[in-house]
Parts: structure tokens; sequence; C-alpha cells
């Protein structure tokens, strides 16, 4: 070589410039410029070699500990072409080779893993396929083919010749499964909208009955109706309940007038155990009112626990007869505590005017609601500031709603008092 100056093994310096000699057939390359000597320029682009080795072997290892290798053929094929026009001077042979059989290696498990990606994903089109095929239940179908598209989707890639027709025959079953999904709907949609419009017409002539002369013509259509009503098929249950309620209130005024006319009375259904409930009311009124108001409180006990055991079936039982039950009885137990608040503070009571006995009783219960007032304060308060689980809340409010019942009775109880006392 003419004007060559200094030789190395990979290379050589000429005319002031650094070259790489010839490999893989690609001609000598110029790769920089004498800066200073040309031994230190070969020496520098000796150091670069050791950087472009060095990032091999950092990518061999990445490939090495990677769960998905499949993903590092790219930056292979992307190191191997930055090689061949790396400006080093070293052996460039054998790190291509490693590349060229990591690349085989990554190339190779990306095939097998195509494959098997292919076969989950021709299991999975064939799952679809057949729970589409045996819909039965609209939102479970749903549901079951979101886990499907779910596993669809982490499922790795096929070969590209067989990507987009697999891709596309799995979207074509989505996506005609929920536009029967959507077609269906907007039947039943269509099917409830004329049912609730037959409800109302039916409302509407039940309506009408309650204007009619002949109340014997009324009661016959009032039949017809009603077995109209049953035939004509489910709607949402708030809808349906709303409907109901109308129309049940509608058709008891025809059968009212129907029996004024006729001279009917109707003997109103009572079932045994709420007959035995309204007994058991009647008796709690009764302790309310007696003279020993603590011996009393011990009946209202024994009577609160029984009126517990009861188990009336929900359609008949009386939700109102059982609040004023509960009210009286905790009138009862208020009534027997001021007493014997009294009866300590004030050992000759019975002794005192009925007036003064009415102001004692009038201060000491103010007194009580005073205190459970500023009891209850107290609880919301920890109740707003405390941090905790849904069980202790749960029994927080439930404390705080007995206060809050028992402060409601004291203040019932005091306007007793003060009406008995009457104006000052």
């Amino acid at each position: 070589m003419e004007n060559v100056t200094l030789m190395d093994e990979y290379g050589y310096v000429k005319d002031g410039k650094v070259f790489l000699k010839s490999y893989l057939g690609y001609p000598d390359r110029q790769i920089g410029e004498v800066k200073r000597t040309e031994q230190e320029a070969i020496d520098y682009f000796k150091n670069r070699f050791l950087i472009a080795a060095a990032k091999v072997e950092q990518l061999e290892k990445e490939v090495e500990e990677a769960q998905n290798k499949g993903s590092y053929l790219t930056k292979l094929v992307q190191l191997r072409k930055k090689l061949l026009g790396f400006d080093g001077l070293g052996d460039f042979l054998p790190l291509l080779d490693r590349l060229e059989k990591a690349e085989s290696y990554l190339g190779d498990l990306i095939k097998t893993n195509q494959e098997k990606n292919l076969e989950i994903k021709r299991a999975l089109l064939e799952d679809t396929r057949t729970l589409i095929g045996e819909q039965l239940d609209w939102q479970e179908t749903t549901d079951q083919l979101q886990e499907l598209k779910s596993k669809w989707i982490r499922t790795g890639p096929v070969e590209k010749e067989l990507h987009d027709e697999i891709e596309v025959e799995f979207q074509t079953l989505l996506d005609g499964f929920f536009q029967s999904r959507r077609d269906f709907f907007s039947e039943q949609n269509r099917i409830i909208a004329d049912r609730i419009e037959r409800y109302n017409a039916l409302l509407a002539q039940c309506d009408a009955l309650q204007r009619m002369y002949d109340v014997d013509e009324a009661s016959k259509q009032l039949r017809q109706i009603k077995n109209d009503w049953k035939e004509t098929g489910e709607i949402p249950v708030k809808r349906s309940a709303k409907l109901y309620k109308q129309f049940k209130r509608s058709s008891q005024r025809v059968i009212d007038k129907y029996n004024r006319v006729k001279g009917i009375v109707v003997q109103v259904y009572v079932h045994p155990l709420v007959a035995e409930q309204q007994k058991m009311f009647e008796e709690a009124i009764q302790l309310s009112r007696a003279q020993d108001i603590i011996q009393a409180a011990d009946q209202a006990k024994t009577l609160l626990n029984k009126w517990k055991e009861i188990r009336v079936p929900l359609k008949f039982a009386d939700k109102q007869l059982a609040e004023r039950f509960r009210a009286v009885c905790d009138k009862i137990f208020e009534l027997s505590y001021l007493a014997r608040v009294i009866s300590r503070k004030y050992p000759a009571f019975e002794m005192r005017s009925e007036e003064d006995q009415l102001n004692i009783k009038i201060r000491e219960m103010e007194w009580l609601v005073k205190r459970e007032k500023g009891d209850l304060e107290m609880s919301i308060s920890s109740a707003q500031s405390a941090s905790m689980d849904e069980e202790t809340e749960r029994q927080l409010m439930g404390k705080i709603n007995i206060q809050r019942r028992k402060i409601a009775m004291k203040e019932r109880i005091l306007e007793e008092f003060h009406r008995k006392l009457g104006p000052r």
C-alpha cells in the first residue's frame, strides 16, 4: 500500500487518515483522521472497538435474562447493522457471528412461539364460535366473551402471513355477537314499551269504570281488565310496582262502589298473628297507664320479647302497628326510669301535691333530656372523627339512632306533663 505510514492487524494510517481493513467482502473504509500522532489515533479506534464489543455482550446478557426474548430480535438486527458501519479497529467477525447466532436463535424461538400462539388462537376461535352458537344468557355470554378476548390479547402474535386473516375472523365473530345483542335488547325495549302502553290503557279503562252507573257491568268489565292485566307481560320491577299500585287503588274504588250500591259489608281479613299483636299492643297501652310503672316496665319487657318471637308473614305484617307498639314500650321504659330517679331523690314524693309531683317530673325529665343530648353529640362527634370498619360504623350508627329515639320519647313525655300541668 503506497503512502501507508503505520500498519496494524486490523487497520492502518495513510495520508493522515485511519482506515479499517476489509472484511466480509467490504472494501477498506476510512474511520477517522490523525489528530495528534498516528499511534494515538490507532489506539483511540482500538478503544472504540471495545465499546462495540461491550454493547454486544450487554445485549446478549439482556436476551439471556429476558422473559420475552422475542422482543430483542429487532435490537439484534439494528446492532448488527451498526457494527458494519462502526468506527473502530478490531476483529468484528466474531462479534457479527455472535449476533448472527443470537438472531438465528431468536428467530427459531419466535417461530416456535408463533406456532404455539396460532394453535392457542385457533382454539380460542373455536371456543368463541361454540359459545356464540350455544348462547343462552346474554350477560353470561358477554362476560365469557370478554374473558376470551382478554386471553386473545394476552396471546402473542402469529406469522405475519396469517395475522390479518385470524384477527379479522375473531373480530367478525365478536362484532356479530354484539350486533345480535343490540338487536335483541332493542326489540326487548320495544316490547316493554308496548306493554307499558297496554298497562296504561288498562289503567285508564279501570278509572273509567268508577264513573259507570251500572255497577254490575262495571264489575264484569273489571274482571276482564284484571285478566288482561295478568296476561300483559313483564316490565321493569320499579315501573311494574308503580303501575300496579295505581291499578289496585283504582280497581278497589270500583269494588267499593259496587259494595256500597249492593249494601255489602266487607270483613277485612286479619291474620291471626297480627290479631295477637293487636292484643299485645292494647295490653301495652294499659301498662303505660299503670300506677306502678316500674312493675309495668318488667311486664313490658316480657311483652316485648314475646312480640319478637312472633313471625308474621311479610305480606300480612302491619308495620304501623309494630312502630306504635315499640313506641308504647319505649314510653313505659322511660317513665319507669324517671320513677326510679325520683324515688331515689325524693323519698316523700307520694306525699306531695299533684302539681308539685308534675313539676318534679318535668324538672327531672328536662335534666335527663339535656344529659342524653350531650351524650348524643359526643357519639356523633366520635363517629365523624374516627376511622372505622364497616361493621363498627354500623354498630355505632345503631347506637346513635337508639339515643335519638330515647330523646324523642322523653320530649313527648315532657309535652304530656306540660299539658297536664296547664298554663302557668
